[in-house]
């Protein structure tokens, strides 16, 4: 029954040709209390997930943009934080880039940002490299609020310090209905993956996660996922997502409980001293690939064959070494921080060398 009302509404909104996506996805008209601008994602319709760690809160934004050929889209802005600055009329060093993702609707590249150190601000990068401000001014919206988020206060951890609010999203993703989101919650354990429903409902504790890390030989959870990405294996939903140092994990959607603690399976150790930045999935040549960003071992184009027969690292990788999935390195993308796919043949990624200036670049998948 449900199908059939919801079916019924897509057809109407066909036949009167007027996007209404708000009332079919439960957006309501005004201005979204964002304190922070950090991970992006797309949902249907073109509908932007932003996640504000600060409030632990996600917030899906219609965009109101036109469907347009994602295939025809190539975007490439050199100096894109002195661009952004231009636009928002602040100074380039005001400017932190804090992540991107494409409209898989119009082929437009989304980037969240931080003004000045705390102030957020999103922009759009359409096809013919245009920078606009995307307003948060009176739109339609709606959020979830996350339960059990840690307190928003410094705390100590032996020598380190650090406010692990700013961690309680690290990733998000929307799939089959659902929006995903990694990062930590409060208490013990508290590395978590969430599951709210979309539209949105109130957002329940979760699961709680566990890995075998390779490189420090034991189960550990209380390090957050800091990039993931859904991927199907053997007809079923799948998160594969990366932690520090540099194991990666595979988790079956299926197998998280509310309220329950999950281990997911160690596919491979991708090497210490290193962290996961950004990752995607794509198809070539009839395989599936991995294309992951690092901070200190380049973009690796990691294999997905025989992933779904991998059991796991259960024992010490030995001196900061790799195991598991295969990969290679891909030195035409030295110096990729962000990225994401904008069609089935290329991606649009973020490439900051040392000391140089953030170039935006339309780039073939490997």
């Amino acid at each position: 029954m449900k199908w059939s009302l919801l079916s019924a509404l897509l057809a109407s909104l066909l036949v009167t040709g007027v996007s209404r996506a708000d009332d079919l996805w439960g957006l309501k008209k005004g201005t979204p209390e964002i304190q922070s601008a950090g991970v992006l994602a797309f949902g249907p319709d073109g509908i932007l997930l932003i996640g504000d760690a600060k409030s632990a809160t996600v917030f899906a934004v219609a965009t109101g943009e036109k469907k347009s050929d994602a295939n025809k889209a190539s975007i490439n802005v050199t100096d894109l934080a002195g661009h952004i600055a231009k636009t928002l009329h602040i100074a380039a060093d005001d400017v932190q880039i804090n992540d991107l993702a494409v409209n898989p609707k119009s082929g437009s590249v989304y980037v969240s940002v931080s003004k000045g150190g705390n102030h957020p601000a999103i922009v759009r990068i359409g096809s013919d490299g245009a920078i606009h401000n995307v307003s948060l001014t009176n739109v339609e919206f709606s959020k979830a609020s996350l339960p059990d988020a840690p307190e928003d206060k410094v705390v100590n951890n032996g020598r380190r310090s650090s406010n692990p609010r700013m961690q309680s999203i690290t990733d998000i993703a929307y799939v089959d209905g659902r929006v995903i989101v990694s990062g930590l919650a409060s208490g013990q354990s508290p590395s978590s993956i969430r599951e709210v429903a979309f539209p949105f409902v109130e957002a329940d504790a979760g699961s709680r996660v566990e890995i075998y890390h390779g490189a420090h030989g034991k189960y550990e959870d209380y390090a957050a996922i800091r990039t993931f990405v859904p991927f199907n294996i053997n007809g079923k939903p799948n998160l594969l997502a990366g932690y520090v140092c540099t194991p990666l994990v595979k988790f079956p959607l299926d197998s998280l409980k509310s309220g329950e603690k999950t281990r997911g399976t160690t596919v491979a150790e991708l090497g210490n001293r290193n962290q996961p930045l950004d990752m995607i999935v794509y198809e070539k040549d009839g395989a599936n690939f991995l294309l992951l960003a690092n901070s200190a071992r380049g973009v690796m184009k990691v294999s997905t064959q025989n992933i779904a027969t991998n059991a796991g690292i259960t024992s010490r990788v030995e001196g900061g070494g790799v195991a598991g999935q295969t990969y290679e390195t891909i030195a035409a993308l030295d110096g990729t921080v962000q990225l994401d796919k904008l069609n089935d043949s290329h991606a649009v990624v973020l490439i900051q060398k040392e000391g140089g200036a953030a170039d935006l670049k339309t780039v073939d998948l490997p």
